[in-house]
């Protein structure tokens, strides 16, 4: 029988990852702390074509709930009951499933809780899940032992709203690389020839993706390519729909290919940020590693992340006005700044690290 510490990983659509953040995030403890801890994941079994047992040395758990959407709640429920028969600790990724956590007392269960980005902020929920989701973290904040923020702007809100405080613990990045352009990307994607700014992300409405494309519309010498999950909503169509008829904005459709997607991010001239929640985004993170210049939306998570040293912007008409003025060796003296933070911060054994202590205490 295995002496190692048992820790539940709950919250995520599973492994091996093909979702987001939380899922990067239970890739990469899984593989700096699988010598040191014996993780079982709880996993979205309609997610998965396949089920294996194992994922590195991780037992995986599949349940025949979606991870996202309506479902979430009955999926963390299920987890962490799971959890208190088979763990030590649980980690939870996330508060959809928070109004449970006072449930894991009675097990003698300790509950260790990344709140990610305040989910009920996001302006894709409806009032009522948005109420729900805040009364959700409610719960799961006053009950959990130890509460992990991943952005000091998530620390701050914890405790002023909470009054509990925090262990900060972001995200790494250092997985991406910058693969070299091929003559077969140059041919697909003819932008790859000249200056273009770039942007990766789901498309939601929190994410600014009106403002980005109505800033580059009002810049039409300048190109802009965003990636993006356009069929997967009406808003993206919608939007989409609307933006079409400009020659300097290439609209893509999601990229699941790691080396295409990081060839033509990795070579854009400008990395464009519009998420307004989440408190450190992955996509961010990455875009440091990658040494690109950013201008980001300006709000505390994305300050605090870039430490305050990219170009910032709060409408479409600052962002328009950035891209027209700045001047150029100010977008590459960025480069330089961005990587320095991304090494310095940002990488997977030192945020294994972090969650070793954590878990370990």
């Amino acid at each position: 029988m295995s002496s190692l510490r048992k820790v539940a990983l709950v919250g995520t659509v599973g492994l091996p990852p093909r979702y987001g953040g939380f899922e990067t995030l239970a890739h990469f403890l899984v593989f700096h702390l699988g010598e040191s801890t014996d993780f079982i994941v709880y996993c979205s079994g309609p997610d998965y074509s396949e089920h294996p047992a194992t994922y590195l040395s991780a037992r995986l758990e599949y349940l025949p709930f979606r991870a996202n959407g309506a479902q979430s709640v009955i999926f963390d429920m299920a987890s962490l009951l799971g959890g208190c028969f088979r763990a030590d600790t649980i980690l939870l990724l996330g508060v959809s499933g928070g109004i449970f956590v006072p449930f894991t007392r009675l097990f003698g269960k300790r509950v260790v809780l990344n709140v990610g980005g305040l989910d009920w902020q996001r302006s894709k929920w409806g009032k009522w899940a948005s109420r729900f989701l805040k009364f959700s973290e409610g719960i799961a904040v006053r009950w959990a032992n130890v509460l992990v923020a991943d952005n000091e702007g998530i620390a701050s809100y914890m405790a002023t709203q909470h009054r509990k405080e925090s262990v900060l613990i972001e995200y790494g990045g250092d997985q991406v690389s910058l693969p070299p352009i091929t003559d077969e990307l140059r041919e697909k994607y003819s932008f790859l020839n000249a200056p273009y700014a770039f942007s990766v992300a789901r498309i939601q409405a929190d994410n600014n993706i009106e403002m980005l494309l109505e800033a580059f519309a009002q810049s039409s010498g300048h190109v802009f390519v965003m990636v993006g999950n356009w069929n997967s909503s009406a808003f993206g169509r919608e939007v989409k729909a609307r933006f079409a008829g400009f020659d300097n904005l290439h609209l893509l459709d999601a990229i699941y290919d790691p080396n295409e997607l990081n060839v033509l991010r990795g070579h854009c001239s400008i990395y464009v940020h519009g998420h307004s929640a989440g408190g450190t985004n992955p996509s961010l993170v990455e875009a440091m590693h990658l040494s690109l210049p950013i201008a980001a939306f300006d709000v505390v998570y994305n300050r605090a992340t870039t430490e305050g040293a990219a170009q910032y912007f709060k409408n479409a008409a600052e962002l328009s006005e950035l891209i027209d003025k700045v001047p150029p060796a100010q977008w590459e003296m960025q480069r330089t700044t961005m990587k320095a933070i991304a090494v310095r911060r940002y990488r997977w054994n030192l945020i294994a690290d972090k969650y070793a202590q954590v878990l370990n205490q």
